[in-house]
């Protein structure tokens, strides 16, 4: 073994609620973390001292060195800390030697305001939502809608005017002297602000999606350097899933009302004396160049209609109408904490080719039989927009249908993903005109060109040129954490096609395709959280996302199957317990990854109130309810299940939930809830057992491999049968060619149950090839993304990560990374890698709290295994080389071994 040599220590990534310099905490009581950059092999902190000052620079409270290894999640505790206060704080450590550090750079946080004081300013909009005559509640499924002459006609009688986009804007002045500026702003669906012409901030679709009438978000940006003497102030307002009402395809209907605007800038001088300019009646607005816009249907926009100047100060505005002041939403206001969505990356075209339309394979499209069209191939089914910049004359008119695949006669087809859907665009001529959508996307791959031609092709009818076209890919910003790559090629493109699929859907929720639903689907969140957090710092979203569960959970407990939940779908569709087991297992998942109990105390009437509903519908402790292992792999096309009792599956999901209850209570000290919460799980377990355990064969349900993975997964098995229902399990996997049968659902489970019960070898055939139903196959069908079904060609979304469970047993087993269970937070890792098949390396890391974990190993003669692992500052491990032998207790640092094995 050999280790590294010693260094210095610095405090590094000073963070405040998991947030590096966050302009809104909402807490009056951030709790501070830091991690230590050294070169020091298995460094530990024995002590550290925190000072917090004032913008003033006075000190509001000095820590003194406080004895502790504590790194993460530090509560501040000086005295009250002010709404709107802005503070920086530094900090210094001691290592295990009694050495002391240099004290941190500085990192600063402000708090959020108190809502009354926000609310000062007013909502204002284009008309108020009474005069808007928009249908009340959230049963307009789009299905239902179409069945539904009545409603159909109570939507087509709405103001026009409570869906148009509109920007409004306002002038003022600024005294010398000026020391900061911050503006706090949520425009309702979406919003673009623009300070002297320039937008502020980097996000798309801001602010984040939310149920209106329990929460709404508002953002917070130092504007100090946007600002001069004179200014204005622009914002142009879109629909969003604030105001979906339709035009062109919907998954459903829903209004919170017509577009509105809360803002609120706040400028402090050197002087000590404070101004703020407010949304208010003294605002105008006008209609925007965006003349359609839906976050379903697309998005059109005619630029001869912009306005040249009309965010800088001092426009001729008088042609402008007055703004009206509306009805506040219903939701609480809350500073949006977690990430935004950014363009991350775009991509070229790969190829392009010309078609002639055909108008009976349009389906909804407007499209002109016989037109010649261009269609582009972008080479990446992603989550977005198409960019162009585009010249020709004023009042030429071209438009760009996206979609992730292509119809028989080579032209785009939406059949699969909601149709139709798309933009389109009028020159305002004079020169190179440049624009994406702002208040839409979609899942594509290829575009359709009609109207316009690419730069350098014939263009005989003057048609308009566009000179560039990108395809710009959407995602939340959250960091990304993990790296995996292999030997295998199977498993390096699956990696990457799961996690273009989770990308694609990470947007302001988790969505389960980025085209026709856009909703969040709850039962990814838990069955896929393991490899969400091993690539993602989900630290600020997570919370987010339960949020939104605990605003869509009914007053029965039921916790519906979306949350955001802006339709409902019925029974079959809104009540399933392996999707609202989410509101209890992501909480939980969240403990243990960040060693974080606030989100658990937070949360836990939810995760109480959702057992209790379960337990409150079932039939003797049965569960009835719920779409079970969704898309099972059997002889039946895939989709509600086949292979395994769907009361089989609830039922081990609120056995599931209640054990999470159980430690969440004792870990809480709620002891009566342990007592209470443990007899029902025990009850639960016999009822179960009488109903689907055969004990003379120890068989379960219908012996397939869901209904074994579940409890042993669970640890449900009695005592003396669980040798022979592992051996079940692999015996039906082997009887069906190494092949899983398990769906969405069951996935998840039978992999941790493989992985985990010495059977990585059969897991490793499983997925090692290119036959459906495997990840191998979409690789081979040429998929850019994970698809919605093993075989692509059956339909359905080409951009779904539901399948994607794979992703953990690749760090998990493959990069041998493991968090600690009786360690939650990742202060103590377990690295075991597994050597398997014909793989020779693997590179794979993470990263906890603490900094990032990798680990790197590779075959380098005949049975000689390499290995390097490095562990962050103020962590330890213990590491199984293969091959057995006695565990290794390591510290931080870096760490090498070259081992004999017999693989």
């Amino acid at each position: 073994m050999l280790c590294g040599c010693s260094g210095g220590m610095k405090p590094v990534h000073l963070t405040a609620e998991y947030d590096e310099c966050p302009l809104a905490l909402a807490t009056a009581q951030p709790r501070l973390g830091w991690q230590v950059a050294t070169r020091a092999q298995d460094w530990r902190q024995s002590a550290y001292e925190i000072e917090v000052c004032d913008k003033e620079g006075a000190v509001c409270w000095q820590s003194g060195r406080v004895e502790s290894d504590q790194s993460q999640l530090v509560p501040y505790g000086g005295e009250a800390l002010q709404p709107l206060g802005a503070y920086c704080w530094k900090v210094r450590v001691w290592d295990d030697k009694g050495r002391a550090s240099a004290w941190s750079r500085p990192a600063c946080f402000r708090l959020a305001p108190d809502n009354a004081w926000l609310e000062q300013a007013s909502w204002i909009g284009a008309i108020t939502r009474s005069d808007c005559r928009l249908p009340e509640g959230r049963g307009y499924e789009g299905n239902t809608v179409n069945r539904n002459q009545a409603m159909k006609t109570a939507w087509a009688q709405t103001d026009t005017l409570s869906r148009k986009s509109i920007l409004l804007r306002r002038d003022f002045e600024v005294k010398k002297g000026l020391r900061e500026a911050v503006v706090y702003i949520s425009g309702l669906g979406h919003y673009e602000l623009t300070i002297n012409g320039k937008k502020i901030g980097g996000e798309e679709f801001a602010p984040l999606w939310s149920d209106y009438d329990k929460t709404v978000y508002y953002n917070v940006y130092d504007v100090t350097s946007s600002l001069k003497a004179r200014n204005a102030i622009g914002v142009m307002l879109g629909n969003g899933f604030f105001n979906v009402q339709g035009g062109r395809y919907r998954k459903l209907l829903v209004s919170f009302g017509p577009p509105t605007l809360l803002l609120r800038l706040h400028l402090s001088y050197e002087d000590g004396t404070q101004e703020d300019i407010c949304s208010d009646a003294r605002w105008r607005y006008d209609f925007s160049p965006v003349t359609f816009n839906c976050i379903y249907g697309g998005e059109d926009y005619d630029a001869t209609r912009e306005q040249l100047g009309w965010d800088c100060y001092g426009y001729e505005a008088s042609g402008w109408r007055p703004v009206v002041v509306q009805e506040a939403p219903k939701g609480q206001l809350r500073p949006q904490t977690a990430p935004g969505v950014r363009i991350a990356e775009r991509y070229g075209i790969r190829s392009y080719w010309y078609k002639t339309l055909q108008a009976e394979r349009r389906r909804g499209l407007p499209a002109e039989p016989g037109r010649q069209v261009c269609v582009l191939d972008m080479g990446q089914n992603l989550a977005g927009f198409p960019q162009f910049t585009v010249r020709g004359k004023r009042g030429d008119r071209f438009r760009l249908v996206v979609g992730e695949s292509l119809g028989r006669d080579s032209v785009v087809n939406q059949s699969q993903s909601g149709s139709p859907h798309y933009y389109e665009y009028t020159l305002k001529g004079g020169g190179p005109e440049t624009w994406h959508p702002r208040f839409s996307y979609y899942g594509f791959r290829y575009i359709r060109l009609e109207g316009a031609v690419l730069k350098g092709e014939p263009n005989p009818d003057g048609l308009p040129v566009i000179e560039k076209i990108e395809s710009c890919f959407i995602y939340n910003s959250a960091t990304v954490n993990g790296h995996f790559a292999s030997s295998n090629d199977i498993f390096n493109d699956v990696h990457r096609l799961i996690q273009m699929a989770v990308r694609s859907n990470m947007q302001a929720v988790f969505t389960d395709c980025p085209q026709r639903e856009k909703l969040g689907w709850l039962e990814q969140v838990h069955l896929n959280g393991a490899q969400l957090l091993y690539n993602y710092d989900l630290s600020r979203l997570w919370p987010k996302v339960m949020q939104d569960m605990a605003d869509a959970q009914y007053a029965d407990g039921l916790v519906p199957t979306t949350a955001p939940m802006y339709t409902e779908f019925g029974r079959t569709w809104n009540d399933s317990p392996e999707w609202g087991s989410s509101s209890v297992i992501v909480p939980y998942m969240y403990y243990q990854f960040f060693g974080d109990t606030e989100p658990l105390r937070r949360y836990y009437g939810m995760m109480r109130a959702y057992v209790d509903y379960l337990e409150n519908s079932s039939d003797n402790h049965i569960v009835m309810q719920g779409l079970g292992d969704w898309y099972d792999f059997g002889p039946n096309r895939p989709g509600f299940a086949q292979n395994t009792p769907v009361p089989f599956v609830g039922t081990a999901h609120l056995y599931y939930d209640i054990q999470l209850l159980v430690k969440t209570a004792r870990l809480l000290g709620y002891r009566e809830d342990v007592e209470k919460y443990e007899a029902l799980g025990k009850a639960v377990c016999e009822a179960f057992h009488e109903k689907y355990f055969r004990a003379d064969s120890s068989i379960y349900a219908t012996g397939s491999q869901a209904s074994y993975a579940l409890p042993l997964f669970l640890d449900m098995v009695p005592d003396g049968h669980r040798e022979k229902v592992m051996q079940h399990l692999i015996d039906d996997v082997v009887a069906h060619g190494n092949r899983l049968t398990t769906g969405e659902v069951g996935n998840r489970y039978l992999f941790s149950v493989l992985a985990d019960n010495g059977q990585n070898e059969l897991m490793y055939k499983m997925h090692n090839h290119e036959e459906v139903p495997g990840y191998g196959f979409q690789r081979k069908f040429g998929a850019t993304t994970l698809t919605e079904q093993w075989d692509p060609r059956q339909g359905a979304s080409w951009n779904h990560f539901m399948l994607g469970a794979i992703d953990e047993w690749f760090f998990s087993s493959l990069g041998g990374i493991r968090l600690d269970p009786e360690q939650p937070g990742g202060r103590h890792l377990i690295i075991c890698p597994q050597v398997l098949g014909d793989m020779t390396w693997v590179d794979c890391s993470t990263a906890t709290l603490y900094g990032p974990v990798a680990v790197k190993w590779k075959l380098v003669g005949d049975g000689v295994f390499d290995m390097t692992l490095s562990l962050p500052a103020n962590t330890s491990a213990r590491v199984q080389l293969p091959g057995g032998g006695e565990a290794l207790e390591v510290g931080s640092g870096r760490h090498h071994w070259r081992i004999n094995i017999d693989k």
